[in-house]
Protein backbone atom coordinates (compact mmCIF):
# COMPACT_ATOMS: atom_id res chain seq x y z
CA UNK A 1 0.00 0.00 0.00
CA UNK A 2 2.93 2.51 0.55
CA UNK A 3 4.27 2.15 -2.43
CA UNK A 4 1.03 2.43 -4.56
CA UNK A 5 0.27 6.09 -2.34
CA UNK A 6 3.93 6.75 -3.14
CA UNK A 7 3.32 7.32 -6.99
CA UNK A 8 0.02 9.42 -5.89
CA UNK A 9 1.91 13.07 -6.36
CA UNK A 10 3.17 11.78 -9.46
CA UNK A 11 -1.32 10.56 -10.42
CA UNK A 12 -2.65 14.05 -8.62
CA UNK A 13 -0.09 16.22 -10.96
CA UNK A 14 -0.73 13.96 -14.09
CA UNK A 15 -4.81 14.21 -13.53
CA UNK A 16 -4.58 17.73 -12.67
CA UNK A 17 -2.10 18.84 -15.65
CA UNK A 18 -3.48 16.39 -18.52
CA UNK A 19 -7.10 16.31 -17.68
CA UNK A 20 -8.39 19.91 -16.47
CA UNK A 21 -11.51 21.38 -18.28
CA UNK A 22 -10.13 22.31 -20.77
CA UNK A 23 -8.20 19.06 -21.36
CA UNK A 24 -11.34 17.18 -21.24
CA UNK A 25 -13.02 19.48 -24.01
CA UNK A 26 -10.29 19.97 -25.54
CA UNK A 27 -9.46 15.72 -26.25
CA UNK A 28 -12.85 15.25 -26.64
CA UNK A 29 -13.10 18.09 -29.80
CA UNK A 30 -9.96 17.24 -31.27
CA UNK A 31 -11.37 13.60 -31.04
CA UNK A 32 -14.94 14.85 -32.86
CA UNK A 33 -12.91 17.04 -35.61
CA UNK A 34 -9.46 14.58 -36.55
CA UNK A 35 -10.45 11.62 -35.28
CA UNK A 36 -7.14 10.19 -33.69
CA UNK A 37 -5.39 12.12 -36.25
CA UNK A 38 -3.31 14.04 -33.06
CA UNK A 39 -2.51 11.43 -31.07
CA UNK A 40 1.27 11.11 -31.56
CA UNK A 41 1.13 15.11 -30.14
CA UNK A 42 -0.01 13.12 -26.66
CA UNK A 43 2.63 10.86 -27.06
CA UNK A 44 5.50 13.65 -27.71
CA UNK A 45 4.41 16.03 -24.39
CA UNK A 46 3.91 13.08 -22.73
CA UNK A 47 7.69 12.32 -22.88
CA UNK A 48 8.99 15.78 -23.12
CA UNK A 49 6.67 16.71 -19.36
CA UNK A 50 8.54 13.16 -18.09
CA UNK A 51 11.78 13.94 -19.03
CA UNK A 52 11.59 17.73 -17.52
CA UNK A 53 9.69 16.64 -14.39
CA UNK A 54 12.47 14.19 -13.87
CA UNK A 55 14.81 16.86 -13.86
CA UNK A 56 12.72 19.11 -11.57
CA UNK A 57 11.99 16.52 -8.94
CA UNK A 58 16.03 15.41 -9.27
CA UNK A 59 16.82 18.91 -8.73
CA UNK A 60 14.26 19.09 -5.21
CA UNK A 61 15.37 15.42 -3.72
CA UNK A 62 19.52 16.48 -4.22
CA UNK A 63 19.41 20.39 -3.58
CA UNK A 64 16.33 19.97 -0.98
CA UNK A 65 15.35 22.85 -2.76
CA UNK A 66 12.36 24.11 -5.19
CA UNK A 67 13.05 24.76 -8.56
CA UNK A 68 12.12 27.90 -8.55
CA UNK A 69 14.33 29.12 -6.22
CA UNK A 70 17.28 27.78 -7.91
CA UNK A 71 16.16 29.39 -10.79
CA UNK A 72 16.38 32.60 -8.83
CA UNK A 73 19.69 31.86 -7.75
CA UNK A 74 21.38 30.79 -10.51
CA UNK A 75 20.16 33.02 -13.31
CA UNK A 76 19.06 35.80 -11.30
CA UNK A 77 16.39 38.20 -10.90
CA UNK A 78 15.70 39.29 -14.01
CA UNK A 79 15.60 36.05 -15.65
CA UNK A 80 13.44 34.62 -12.97
CA UNK A 81 11.11 37.62 -13.11
CA UNK A 82 10.12 37.24 -16.84
CA UNK A 83 9.45 33.42 -15.89
CA UNK A 84 7.59 34.08 -12.99
CA UNK A 85 5.49 36.74 -14.82
CA UNK A 86 4.98 34.28 -17.72
CA UNK A 87 3.88 31.62 -15.49
CA UNK A 88 2.15 33.18 -12.86
CA UNK A 89 -0.66 35.11 -15.58
CA UNK A 90 -1.09 31.92 -17.03
CA UNK A 91 -1.50 29.72 -13.67
CA UNK A 92 -4.02 32.45 -12.87
CA UNK A 93 -6.13 31.87 -15.86
CA UNK A 94 -5.96 28.35 -15.42
CA UNK A 95 -7.01 28.62 -11.93
CA UNK A 96 -9.62 30.70 -12.82
CA UNK A 97 -10.80 28.19 -15.32
CA UNK A 98 -10.49 25.21 -12.45
CA UNK A 99 -12.93 26.76 -10.01
CA UNK A 100 -15.19 26.90 -13.52
CA UNK A 101 -14.68 23.77 -14.30
CA UNK A 102 -15.63 21.96 -11.24
CA UNK A 103 -18.51 24.37 -11.02
CA UNK A 104 -19.26 22.88 -14.83
CA UNK A 105 -18.68 19.07 -13.58
CA UNK A 106 -21.15 19.69 -10.24
CA UNK A 107 -23.75 21.06 -12.42
CA UNK A 108 -24.19 18.20 -14.49
CA UNK A 109 -23.68 16.02 -11.67
CA UNK A 110 -26.91 18.30 -9.82
CA UNK A 111 -28.42 20.26 -12.78
CA UNK A 112 -27.94 23.11 -10.46
CA UNK A 113 -26.36 26.12 -12.13
CA UNK A 114 -22.72 27.05 -12.18
CA UNK A 115 -23.09 30.34 -10.90
CA UNK A 116 -24.57 28.58 -7.33
CA UNK A 117 -21.24 26.16 -7.66
CA UNK A 118 -18.86 28.90 -8.22
CA UNK A 119 -18.12 30.28 -4.87
CA UNK A 120 -19.11 26.45 -3.17
CA UNK A 121 -16.17 25.52 -5.20
CA UNK A 122 -14.08 28.29 -4.47
CA UNK A 123 -14.42 27.88 -0.14
CA UNK A 124 -13.46 24.25 -0.82
CA UNK A 125 -10.34 24.66 -2.52
CA UNK A 126 -9.40 27.54 -0.17
CA UNK A 127 -10.85 25.11 2.95
CA UNK A 128 -8.75 22.51 1.32
CA UNK A 129 -5.00 24.20 0.86
CA UNK A 130 -5.72 26.16 4.09
CA UNK A 131 -6.40 23.12 6.23
CA UNK A 132 -5.75 19.71 4.61
CA UNK A 133 -2.63 17.94 4.98
CA UNK A 134 -0.64 17.76 1.52
CA UNK A 135 -0.34 13.75 1.65
CA UNK A 136 -4.51 13.39 2.15
CA UNK A 137 -4.52 16.12 -0.39
CA UNK A 138 -2.49 14.35 -2.96
CA UNK A 139 -3.75 11.11 -1.56
CA UNK A 140 -7.52 11.67 -1.83
CA UNK A 141 -7.46 13.80 -5.07
CA UNK A 142 -5.21 11.08 -7.08
CA UNK A 143 -6.87 8.32 -6.61
CA UNK A 144 -10.64 9.59 -6.77
CA UNK A 145 -9.26 11.15 -9.91
CA UNK A 146 -8.61 7.44 -11.00
CA UNK A 147 -12.45 7.16 -11.78
CA UNK A 148 -11.64 8.50 -14.90
CA UNK A 149 -10.23 5.22 -16.01
CA UNK A 150 -14.26 4.55 -17.08
CA UNK A 151 -13.04 6.22 -20.51
CA UNK A 152 -10.63 3.64 -21.36
CA UNK A 153 -12.83 0.97 -20.21
CA UNK A 154 -15.86 2.97 -22.57
CA UNK A 155 -13.33 2.23 -25.69
CA UNK A 156 -13.51 -1.59 -25.43
CA UNK A 157 -16.87 -1.43 -24.51
CA UNK A 158 -17.85 0.54 -27.73
CA UNK A 159 -16.27 -2.36 -29.48
CA UNK A 160 -14.72 -0.05 -32.37
CA UNK A 161 -13.04 -1.02 -35.57
CA UNK A 162 -9.38 -1.61 -33.77
CA UNK A 163 -7.72 -1.49 -37.03
CA UNK A 164 -8.91 1.51 -38.46
CA UNK A 165 -8.33 2.95 -35.43
CA UNK A 166 -4.78 1.94 -35.27
CA UNK A 167 -4.28 3.12 -38.82
CA UNK A 168 -5.59 6.42 -37.62
CA UNK A 169 -2.92 6.71 -35.11
CA UNK A 170 -0.16 5.64 -36.88
CA UNK A 171 -1.14 7.17 -40.76
CA UNK A 172 -2.53 10.81 -39.36
CA UNK A 173 -4.16 12.27 -42.15
CA UNK A 174 -6.01 15.80 -41.69
CA UNK A 175 -10.08 15.71 -42.40
CA UNK A 176 -10.90 17.53 -45.85
CA UNK A 177 -12.85 19.52 -43.47
CA UNK A 178 -10.37 20.81 -41.54
CA UNK A 179 -7.01 23.10 -42.82
CA UNK A 180 -3.70 22.46 -41.99
CA UNK A 181 -3.44 25.72 -39.92
CA UNK A 182 -6.33 24.28 -37.86
CA UNK A 183 -4.78 20.69 -37.48
CA UNK A 184 -1.45 22.41 -36.31
CA UNK A 185 -2.80 24.87 -34.02
CA UNK A 186 -4.43 21.87 -31.96
CA UNK A 187 -1.31 20.10 -31.81
CA UNK A 188 0.14 23.11 -30.39
CA UNK A 189 -2.39 23.36 -28.29
CA UNK A 190 -2.30 19.13 -27.01
CA UNK A 191 1.46 19.92 -26.54
CA UNK A 192 0.92 23.15 -24.48
CA UNK A 193 -1.66 21.15 -22.08
CA UNK A 194 0.77 18.30 -21.60
CA UNK A 195 3.75 20.85 -20.98
CA UNK A 196 1.74 23.00 -18.87
CA UNK A 197 4.95 25.10 -16.89
CA UNK A 198 2.67 24.79 -13.23
CA UNK A 199 3.30 20.94 -13.60
CA UNK A 200 7.00 20.82 -13.12
CA UNK A 201 6.61 23.85 -10.02
CA UNK A 202 3.49 21.97 -8.52
CA UNK A 203 5.75 18.70 -8.62
CA UNK A 204 9.41 20.11 -7.79
CA UNK A 205 7.56 22.09 -4.99
CA UNK A 206 5.54 18.71 -3.79
CA UNK A 207 8.53 17.26 -3.59
CA UNK A 208 10.03 19.52 -0.76
CA UNK A 209 6.81 19.79 0.62
CA UNK A 210 7.20 15.81 1.53
CA UNK A 211 10.68 16.19 2.11
CA UNK A 212 12.28 14.05 -0.33
CA UNK A 213 16.16 13.68 -0.43
CA UNK A 214 18.62 11.54 -2.81
CA UNK A 215 17.57 8.02 -1.24
CA UNK A 216 13.80 9.27 -2.89
CA UNK A 217 15.33 9.65 -6.39
CA UNK A 218 13.72 6.23 -7.02
CA UNK A 219 10.16 7.64 -5.54
CA UNK A 220 10.62 10.29 -7.85
CA UNK A 221 11.06 8.52 -11.44
CA UNK A 222 7.64 5.81 -9.66
CA UNK A 223 6.46 9.21 -9.82
CA UNK A 224 6.50 10.33 -12.94
CA UNK A 225 6.82 7.02 -15.24
CA UNK A 226 3.77 6.17 -13.90
CA UNK A 227 2.02 9.20 -12.93
CA UNK A 228 2.16 11.07 -16.60
CA UNK A 229 1.73 8.24 -18.86
CA UNK A 230 -1.15 7.36 -16.92
CA UNK A 231 -2.49 11.05 -17.70
CA UNK A 232 -1.69 10.65 -21.75
CA UNK A 233 -3.82 7.53 -21.92
CA UNK A 234 -6.62 8.94 -20.29
CA UNK A 235 -6.71 11.93 -22.92
CA UNK A 236 -5.62 9.33 -25.55
CA UNK A 237 -9.09 7.81 -24.05
CA UNK A 238 -11.21 10.81 -24.39
CA UNK A 239 -10.32 11.76 -27.72
CA UNK A 240 -11.23 7.61 -28.92
CA UNK A 241 -14.36 7.92 -27.15
CA UNK A 242 -15.09 11.06 -29.22
CA UNK A 243 -13.54 9.44 -32.25
CA UNK A 244 -15.94 6.85 -31.88
CA UNK A 245 -19.28 7.59 -31.53
CA UNK A 246 -18.75 11.69 -31.76
CA UNK A 247 -16.79 11.65 -35.41
CA UNK A 248 -19.76 9.77 -37.24
CA UNK A 249 -22.42 11.86 -35.71
CA UNK A 250 -20.73 15.16 -37.27
CA UNK A 251 -21.32 16.07 -33.14
CA UNK A 252 -18.85 18.76 -32.10
CA UNK A 253 -18.41 18.94 -28.75
CA UNK A 254 -18.91 22.27 -27.48
CA UNK A 255 -20.50 21.86 -23.60
CA UNK A 256 -18.91 19.50 -20.97
CA UNK A 257 -22.19 17.41 -21.47
CA UNK A 258 -21.35 15.83 -24.38
CA UNK A 259 -17.59 14.86 -23.44
CA UNK A 260 -19.50 12.22 -21.43
CA UNK A 261 -21.49 11.02 -23.91
CA UNK A 262 -19.83 8.41 -25.26
CA UNK A 263 -19.31 6.80 -21.59
CA UNK A 264 -23.12 6.91 -21.36
CA UNK A 265 -23.49 5.03 -24.19
CA UNK A 266 -21.00 2.72 -23.78
CA UNK A 267 -22.30 1.73 -20.08
CA UNK A 268 -25.54 3.50 -18.57
CA UNK A 269 -26.03 5.58 -15.31
CA UNK A 270 -23.25 3.83 -14.05
CA UNK A 271 -20.42 4.53 -16.18
CA UNK A 272 -21.84 8.37 -16.26
CA UNK A 273 -21.42 8.30 -12.67
CA UNK A 274 -18.22 7.01 -12.17
CA UNK A 275 -16.85 9.85 -15.11
CA UNK A 276 -18.59 12.81 -13.42
CA UNK A 277 -17.19 11.74 -10.33
CA UNK A 278 -13.88 11.30 -12.12
CA UNK A 279 -14.12 15.08 -13.70
CA UNK A 280 -14.77 16.89 -10.27
CA UNK A 281 -11.78 14.84 -8.98
CA UNK A 282 -9.68 15.98 -11.62
CA UNK A 283 -10.84 19.56 -11.89
CA UNK A 284 -10.98 20.15 -8.44
CA UNK A 285 -7.29 18.35 -7.94
CA UNK A 286 -6.31 20.45 -11.09
CA UNK A 287 -7.54 23.51 -9.03
CA UNK A 288 -4.96 22.25 -5.62
CA UNK A 289 -2.05 22.12 -8.12
CA UNK A 290 -3.06 25.91 -9.56
CA UNK A 291 -3.50 27.81 -6.38
CA UNK A 292 -0.53 25.90 -4.55
CA UNK A 293 1.23 27.06 -7.21
CA UNK A 294 0.13 30.65 -7.73
CA UNK A 295 1.87 30.72 -3.66
CA UNK A 296 4.92 28.63 -5.05
CA UNK A 297 6.14 30.67 -7.39
CA UNK A 298 5.66 33.92 -6.08
CA UNK A 299 6.76 33.16 -2.36
CA UNK A 300 9.93 31.10 -3.85
CA UNK A 301 10.79 33.89 -6.28
CA UNK A 302 10.77 36.81 -3.41
CA UNK A 303 12.07 34.40 -0.68
CA UNK A 304 9.48 34.05 1.36
CA UNK A 305 8.19 30.92 3.88
CA UNK A 306 5.80 28.56 2.09
CA UNK A 307 4.75 25.40 2.40
CA UNK A 308 1.49 23.21 3.96
CA UNK A 309 3.93 21.57 5.94
CA UNK A 310 4.45 24.86 7.83
CA UNK A 311 1.41 26.09 10.17
CA UNK A 312 -0.38 29.08 8.14
CA UNK A 313 0.78 31.70 10.41
CA UNK A 314 4.06 30.69 9.92
CA UNK A 315 3.45 31.66 5.85
CA UNK A 316 0.68 34.03 6.15
CA UNK A 317 1.97 35.46 2.70
CA UNK A 318 1.95 32.54 0.79
CA UNK A 319 -1.36 31.80 2.12
CA UNK A 320 -2.87 35.00 1.47
CA UNK A 321 -1.39 34.97 -2.33
CA UNK A 322 -3.62 31.97 -2.59
CA UNK A 323 -6.44 33.28 -1.08
CA UNK A 324 -6.42 36.96 -3.26
CA UNK A 325 -5.91 34.56 -6.65
CA UNK A 326 -8.99 32.45 -5.64
CA UNK A 327 -10.71 35.71 -5.29
CA UNK A 328 -9.70 36.89 -8.64
CA UNK A 329 -10.64 33.84 -10.34
CA UNK A 330 -14.02 33.73 -9.12
CA UNK A 331 -14.45 37.66 -9.46
CA UNK A 332 -13.02 37.46 -13.32
CA UNK A 333 -15.82 33.92 -13.75
CA UNK A 334 -18.71 36.60 -12.40
CA UNK A 335 -18.46 38.42 -15.26
CA UNK A 336 -20.11 35.61 -17.60
CA UNK A 337 -16.59 34.09 -19.30
CA UNK A 338 -16.91 30.71 -20.00
CA UNK A 339 -14.20 28.50 -18.00
CA UNK A 340 -13.51 26.03 -20.90
CA UNK A 341 -12.58 29.24 -23.11
CA UNK A 342 -10.28 30.27 -20.57
CA UNK A 343 -8.44 27.09 -20.31
CA UNK A 344 -8.11 27.19 -23.93
CA UNK A 345 -6.72 29.66 -24.31
CA UNK A 346 -4.07 29.68 -21.06
CA UNK A 347 -3.42 26.06 -22.94
CA UNK A 348 -2.05 27.96 -25.71
CA UNK A 349 -0.50 30.74 -24.03
CA UNK A 350 1.46 28.36 -22.06
CA UNK A 351 2.73 26.87 -25.14
CA UNK A 352 4.53 30.64 -25.49
CA UNK A 353 6.10 30.51 -21.73
CA UNK A 354 7.55 26.79 -22.20
CA UNK A 355 11.08 28.15 -23.32
CA UNK A 356 11.27 30.28 -19.86
CA UNK A 357 10.07 27.00 -17.84
CA UNK A 358 12.31 24.02 -19.36
CA UNK A 359 15.50 25.68 -20.23
CA UNK A 360 16.16 27.08 -16.90
CA UNK A 361 15.59 23.61 -15.76
CA UNK A 362 18.20 21.98 -17.97
CA UNK A 363 20.31 24.27 -16.83
CA UNK A 364 20.26 23.82 -12.94
CA UNK A 365 19.75 20.04 -13.74
CA UNK A 366 23.25 20.31 -14.99
CA UNK A 367 24.62 22.51 -12.67
CA UNK A 368 27.04 20.34 -9.89
CA UNK A 369 27.55 23.38 -7.28
CA UNK A 370 23.41 21.96 -6.72
CA UNK A 371 23.62 18.83 -8.08
CA UNK A 372 27.12 16.74 -7.13
CA UNK A 373 26.95 13.71 -9.41
CA UNK A 374 23.46 13.86 -10.19
CA UNK A 375 23.66 16.16 -12.84
CA UNK A 376 22.46 14.98 -16.58
CA UNK A 377 23.49 11.77 -18.07
CA UNK A 378 24.23 12.60 -21.97
CA UNK A 379 21.45 10.69 -23.49
CA UNK A 380 19.05 13.36 -20.90
CA UNK A 381 20.78 16.60 -22.37
CA UNK A 382 20.82 15.51 -25.70
CA UNK A 383 16.64 14.86 -25.50
CA UNK A 384 16.18 17.93 -23.72
CA UNK A 385 18.38 19.89 -25.96
CA UNK A 386 15.65 18.26 -29.08
CA UNK A 387 12.53 19.02 -27.13
CA UNK A 388 13.98 22.80 -26.15
CA UNK A 389 14.03 23.17 -30.24
CA UNK A 390 10.29 21.42 -30.23
CA UNK A 391 9.35 23.91 -27.32
CA UNK A 392 10.80 27.32 -29.04
CA UNK A 393 9.32 26.21 -32.24
CA UNK A 394 5.73 25.66 -30.53
CA UNK A 395 5.95 28.80 -28.98
CA UNK A 396 6.69 30.99 -31.96
CA UNK A 397 3.52 29.45 -34.00
CA UNK A 398 1.21 29.72 -31.68
CA UNK A 399 0.00 33.29 -31.87
CA UNK A 400 -0.01 33.49 -35.39
CA UNK A 401 -1.94 29.78 -35.58
CA UNK A 402 -4.27 31.80 -33.02
CA UNK A 403 -4.68 34.61 -35.33
CA UNK A 404 -5.24 32.76 -38.90
CA UNK A 405 -7.74 29.73 -37.40
CA UNK A 406 -9.40 32.32 -35.40
CA UNK A 407 -8.63 30.24 -32.30
CA UNK A 408 -8.98 27.10 -34.04
CA UNK A 409 -12.43 27.37 -35.15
Amino acid sequence: MKKFFAVALGILTAIGGFLDIGDLVTNAVVGSRFGLALAWVVVVGVVGICLFAQMAGRVAAVSGRATFELIRERLGPRTAAANLSASFLINLMTLTAEIGGVALALQLASDVGRMVWIPLAAFAIWIVVWRVKFSIMENVTGVTGLCLIVFAVAVFALMPDWSALGHAVTHPVIPESESAATYWYYAIALFGAAMTPYEVFFFSSGAVEEHWKTKDLGVSRLNVMVGFPLGGVLSVAIAACATIVLLPGGIEVTSLSQVVMPVAAAGGKLALAFAIIGIVAATFGAALETTLSSGYILAQFLGWRWGKFRKPADAARFHTVMLVSIVLGVAVLYTGVDPVLVTEYSVVFSAIALPLTYLPILIVANDREYMGDHVNGKATNVLGSVYLVIIVVASLAAIPLMIVTGAGQ
